[in-house]
C-alpha cells in the first residue's frame, strides 16, 4: 500500500496533488530538514504549474512542514524531537477516538480497504525496507482516520501523525524492530473490522504509548 496511491485520482486538483507529493517527501525526509524548496526546480521536476505549487506550499507551512522567509525563500522545517511530548499528548487523546469511531462506522468500502491494509502488513518480512514499513504505517493511519468519518478529526490526526513520522525517520536507524511497530496495527484493524469499538480504542491508545516510548529510548 503506497502513501501516494490516490495521487492519480482525477478527483484531486493539481494543487492537492502537489500538496500530497511534497508533503510525503517532507515527511519521509526525501527533502531534508533545512533544505530549500526552489519553485523553479519543483515546477520542472513535478510537472505542476506555479499556482498549484504555491497553494501547496502555503498549506505545508500551516502543517509546520515548511517555513517561508521574506526575500530568502521557503525551506523544509527542522525536525524538533523535543516536540514529541506535545505531539504524543494530543495523539493519545485523538487516536483512540478515531479508532472507536472507525469501528462504529466501518462500511463495505472501508472494510475492503482495511482488509487490503491487513494483507500488506502480513506480507512484511525481514527483508522489507524501513521506507516500505513507514509508508505502510502512514497509509494505515490515514485509512483509520478516514474511516472514522469526521473530517476535522481526520485532518488534525494526519497533521500530528506527519510530525510524529518525521521524528521517527530521524531515529529509525537506531530502532531495533521497525516492522514490529506496524504489526501492532493487526489487532487494531481486526478490532475495527469486528466493530469492537472499545478494543479498537484501547489498542490505539497503547500504540501511541509504545511509539513514544520507543523513540524516547533512543534519543
Amino acid at each position: 500500500m503506497s502513501i501516494a496511491t490516490d495521487l492519480a485520482s482525477p478527483e484531486l486538483s493539481l494543487a492537492e496533488q502537489a500538496y500530497r507529493t511534497l508533503r510525503d517527501r517532507l515527511i519521509m525526509l526525501d527533502i531534508a530538514p533545512g533544505d530549500p524548496l526552489q519553485e523553479v526546480q519543483l515546477v520542472s521536476e513535478l510537472g505542476f504549474g506555479r499556482t498549484p505549487l504555491r497553494e501547496a506550499l502555503k498549506r505545508l507551512e500551516t502543517d509546520h512542514l515548511v517555513v517561508s522567509y521574506p526575500r530568502r525563500g521557503t525551506f523544509a522545517t527542522r525536525v524538533d524531537i523535543t516536540e514529541l511530548a506535545a505531539v504524543s499528548e494530543v495523539r493519545q487523546l485523538l487516536e483512540p477516538l478515531a479508532a472507536r469511531k472507525a469501528a462504529e462506522n466501518v462500511d463495505a468500502e472501508a472494510r475492503d480497504a482495511l482488509n487490503r491494509a491487513r494483507s500488506g502488513i502480513d506480507q512484511l518480512g525481514s527483508e522489507s525496507s524501513y521506507r516500505d514499513v513507514m509508508a505502510l504505517d502512514l497509509a494505515v493511519h490515514r485509512l483509520v482516520y478516514r474511516t472514522a468519518g469526521n473530517h476535522h478529526l481526520e485532518e488534525s490526526l494526519i497533521r500530528l501523525d506527519n510530525l510524529a513520522t518525521r521524528i521517527w525517520c530521524v531515529v529509525v536507524d537506531r530502532l531495533p524492530d521497525v516492522a514490529g511497530h506496524i504489526r501492532e496495527h493487526l489487532g487494531l484493524l481486526d478490532a475495527i473490522l469486528e466493530g469492537d469499538a472499545g478494543r479498537a480504542e484501547s489498542i490505539a491508545e497503547e500504540h501511541v504509548r509504545h511509539f513514544d516510548a520507543a523513540v524516547r529510548s533512543v534519543i
